[in-house]
């Protein structure tokens, strides 16, 4: 009852904070301009500014204004600035993160990270955004900050088969975490010139210019009814083919929790594949914006399963098993075994009666 409890708050969490980011971007300009965050950047959105002892102290205004903080203010967060910042060299007061984000800070707390870094070590307050608007890739980049690529690969590799498939299409937080509701999130991605299998996100200014007007998911959503449908699934990837992009697709959970651990059921294969198309029934396109976030679209329920057609490029293994498919494969292994087995074994009985044909001989 208390999971069940507990899983019912953190969904109720997400959909008001999803609400609220939403209502954000449709008025950022206006959160952006608002009094005291627009005297704020008026210096620090100059690129160049420093502090008193020489830190660059930019804030990007447009991604800014993309964050929540935006909305409750600068002076929420630095709430004692002397009326002679920043002349009389006093640096401003800061917030900390668990006076706002309680029951995080104290989840976080308990984990294995908490000893290690802080908020604001993995989380800029000036940029912060909702999972559900960044890219995996972003996501993830953000762990390889401490965590070297090359050795989470070849640590990986000593237990899980194509390691290097698995980390690209799997967001750390999947299996590191407590993290709930698992959906595939598919983004789109361009070849890096002079490459064959290299890719990149798309950005929002290659992806303007596949359309010639409105909103950037119409370069998919033909007919404007802000959902995928398989149709237009297997249209667009067909023409993309002819524009060096593909759909990568990522495993993404929809409830983030902040419990980072090592789970030992992420060892059992079982627990991504057995349970593949079920995760697979819901998914989305993921688009960026010109603030350097990304919004998302949903697709059809069940589309992604049409893996042949729709998303070739994205495939789980256990998602099209056939277990009649299995058993004729092993009987095919089985008997062509048998077949050198049993011949060496004939061998090794006859070998006294050949070797007395051999000596008559």
């Amino acid at each position: 009852m208390h999971c069940h409890v507990e899983a019912t708050h953190h969904r109720a969490c997400t959909l008001v904070q999803m609400i609220l980011v939403t209502l954000m971007f449709s008025a950022a300009s206006v959160f952006a301009a608002l009094p005291e965050n627009e005297a704020c950047l008026n210096c620090h959105g100059q690129k160049d500014v420093k502090s008193g002892v020489g830190t660059n102290v930019y804030i990007d205004p447009v991604k800014f204004a993309a964050t929540t903080h935006s909305i409750v203010g600068c002076t929420s967060c630095h709430d004692r600035v002397s009326s002679g910042h920043p002349r009389d060299g006093s640096a401003p007061s800061r917030a900390i993160c668990g006076d706002c984000h309680g029951p995080i800070f104290k989840e976080y707390s308990k984990s294995l990270h908490a000893s290690k870094a802080r908020c604001n070590d993995c989380h800029d307050p000036h940029e912060v955004r909702l999972p559900v608007f960044m890219s995996g890739d972003e996501i993830n980049s953000k762990c390889a900050r401490c965590h070297n690529s090359r050795k989470i690969l070849l640590t990986h590799s000593k237990w899980l088969p194509q390691a290097d498939l698995h980390i690209d299409a799997l967001l750390c937080i999947t299996c590191h975490t407590g993290s709930q509701d698992y959906v595939i999130t598919m983004s789109i991605e361009s070849r890096l010139p002079g490459s064959e299998n290299t890719f990149k996100l798309a950005t929002f200014e290659e992806l303007s210019k596949l359309i010639q007007s409105g909103d950037i998911d119409r370069v998919i959503d033909l007919n404007g009814d802000s959902i995928v449908s398989l149709d237009e699934l297997r249209t667009f990837n067909h023409n993309l083919r002819g524009r060096n992009m593909r759909l990568w697709g990522m495993m993404t959970p929809e409830i983030v929790t902040l419990s980072y651990q090592i789970l030992n059921n992420r060892y059992d294969c079982s627990f991504c594949h057995a349970s593949g198309p079920k995760a697979m029934q819901k998914s989305f396109i993921s688009f960026p914006d010109k603030n350097g976030g990304y919004t998302r679209l949903a697709v059809e329920k069940g589309a992604i399963l049409d893996i042949l057609y729709g998303t070739p490029d994205f495939y789980m293994l256990g998602s099209t098993r056939s277990t009649a498919l299995n058993i004729v494969g092993a009987l095919i292994v089985a008997v062509g075994l048998s077949l050198p087995v049993g011949h060496g074994f004939f061998r090794l009985l006859t070998r006294k009666n050949r070797k007395g044909m051999d000596h008559e001989a």
